[in-house]
């Protein structure tokens, strides 16, 4: 059975033997290991982790493909879960669950926050994103892709760009290039803000005024004494602080 790509699901299904087969000796999969697929779509990447785990949950937003997966596999051993993955209760599942994944370029940023609350039952993620953002999710400070995605995830997970998949490795090929990236959860005695949501609102503040200075950026949730108290200057931009200077200033308001 043909199926065509939809764009508003941003399908564009992995067909190049050797990224696969690449993809996942990265992941290296066990037989007993708890893992769930996001975006399975025409399966590539479904079959061969079956080869190597007991029972794999996939997560698919196509009903046409859902029902395809679900025909093809013993249900037993392949759980499909049909419906959008941003609204999917990860807590669901095993712990110590590992997440795999190529991810449509229009979900992977809110999908990516979605993950953050369930990082301490997870064990791993490895993804395929756009290039670019994975770009963003592991670049340093005062570099031009850090930003808002970068701070509020290296504060989870350490993370690991493995490598890059050109265009073509795909069907229909999409219009930029690829690449894999590993998230390691850190452990709870290493996240350093007390309080997330005051975390996440001092990033997110700092970021929607990017162009500004600290000063400006925090206006009304930090004055400049108090940064200065912390050893930040208040005349830097928010990208040339780094993440343990967004912790100290969470904290400290908290």
């Amino acid at each position: 059975m043909t199926h065509h790509p939809r764009k508003r699901f941003g399908q564009h299904f992995l067909h190049d033997r050797g990224v696969i087969d690449k993809i996942v000796a990265a992941i290296a999969p066990a037989s007993q290991d708890a893992m769930v697929e996001i975006g399975p779509g025409l399966g590539a990447l479904t079959a061969p982790l079956l080869d190597r785990v007991a029972r794999l949950h996939a997560i698919e937003v196509d009903r046409d493909l859902a029902s395809r997966l679900a025909a093809a596999h013993d249900p037993t051993r392949l759980i499909v879960h049909r419906g959008d993955v941003l609204h999917f209760d990860f807590d669901e599942l095993p712990d110590r669950l590992r997440v795999v994944g190529n991810l449509p370029y229009n979900v992977s940023t809110p999908l990516l926050f979605h993950l953050i609350p369930h990082a301490a039952r997870l064990r791993d993620l490895h993804f395929m994103l756009q290039r670019e953002v994975v770009d963003r999710m592991v670049a340093a400070a005062s570099t031009p892709d850090y930003g808002r995605l970068s701070i509020m995830l290296q504060h989870q997970f350490d993370m690991r760009k493995l490598f890059e998949v050109k265009a073509g490795a795909f069907r229909p090929p999409p219009k930029v290039d690829s690449a894999f990236v590993r998230m390691l959860p850190k452990p709870i005695s290493a996240l350093r803000a007390r309080d997330a949501a005051m975390f996440a609102r001092v990033v997110t503040t700092a970021f929607t005024k990017r162009r500004k200075t600290l000063r400006n950026a925090l206006d009304g949730v930090i004055d400049e004494a108090a940064l200065r108290a912390l050893g930040i200057d208040p005349s830097l931009r928010p990208e040339n602080l780094a993440l343990g200077d967004y912790v100290a200033i969470a904290n400290a308001i908290s």
